[in-house]
């Protein structure tokens, strides 16, 4: 069913009200000074390029319809043999973003956005119509079923956030709730074989805090022609960390080098007290066996 939007706000903003940069300088942003792609001048393409993450967003309400629009365009993204094994569970109460908020390592983020989604890899739904039709799976069982599962999860939720983006609106995904799944799984009152895989925060972009590309690694080091070649990362992961500091300067922001940066982060994470890091032990309380 559709919805007439004459005696609403209206979904979509006028193309005019909000020109998008051209492509060659939305690929300057995106890689950085020197580094120069080729790819067809499309409008859509230009609205992928320009995305940017926003932690900063404003207390105003989402237009209506809005939430089923975002659900609509993660469900045409595709799914394998079309299982659709993902949900997603919409928290908009201001007391349980709060409480998320805390969980999600205090980021204020999620409090502030009218809109927190909770991507889930759901693997309950089958196993509940298996169960009416007296079918015992022991598919669900595998760790492959996961994989699956939360592949699924993250291809819908980037078709959600680009439909939002092409509203006018925000978003910024929230790894942290596998910080701490267990009292998350908790409080959304998730069923077993249900595993909450990340967040998303959604809402108009805050007119005080301005928000910037922030430029990735040259294709060197990600695309490969035939064969893996590892040859450019060295030289990739140098420029890279140039392009980077140069980002970060001119934010006014100190910050260690890319490369630096990958270590501390993913350095010692066994001393950390993350539960990301106990995700086998919390898989298995969520009664998936990983076989």
């Amino acid at each position: 069913m559709t919805h007439s939007t004459a005696d609403s706000q209206p979904l979509l903003p006028s193309a005019d009200a909000c020109p998008l940069p051209d492509t060659a300088s939305l690929l300057a942003d995106r890689y950085g000074a020197g580094q120069e792609q080729e790819v067809p001048d499309h409008p859509f393409i230009r609205q992928i390029l320009q995305h940017r993450s926003v932690r900063a967003f404003q207390p105003r309400a989402l237009p209506e319809h809005t939430l089923e629009t975002l659900v609509a365009a993660a469900q045409s993204g595709s799914s394998s043999s079309n299982l659709q094994v993902w949900s997603v569970l919409a928290v908009q109460d201001e007391a349980h973003k709060n409480q998320l908020a805390v969980w999600a390592n205090n980021q204020d983020f999620v409090r502030q956005a009218p809109l927190f989604l909770v991507w889930l890899a759901d693997l309950s739904r089958v196993r509940l119509l298996a169960a009416a039709q007296g079918v015992e799976l022991d598919g669900t069982d595998y760790l492959e079923s996961l994989v699956l599962a939360s592949v699924d999860t993250a291809i819908a939720a980037q078709n959600a956030v680009l439909a939002a983006e092409s509203l006018g609106l925000g978003a910024v995904y929230v790894g942290a709730i596998r910080s701490h799944i267990r009292p998350i799984a908790e409080s959304l009152q998730l069923p077993p074989y249900v595993f909450p895989v990340f967040g998303t925060a959604i809402g108009y972009p805050s007119d005080s805090v301005t928000t910037h590309i922030r430029p990735r690694l040259p294709q060197a080091a990600v695309l490969h022609r035939e064969t893996y070649d590892a040859q450019a990362q060295p030289e990739a992961a140098a420029s890279y960390n140039q392009a980077l500091d140069a980002f970060w300067k001119k934010q006014g922001i100190d910050h260690p080098l890319w490369t630096q940066h990958l270590l501390t982060r993913l350095g010692n994470v066994a001393s950390r007290g993350d539960a990301r890091y106990e995700l086998r032990e919390i898989l298995t309380e969520l009664s998936f066996p990983l076989r």
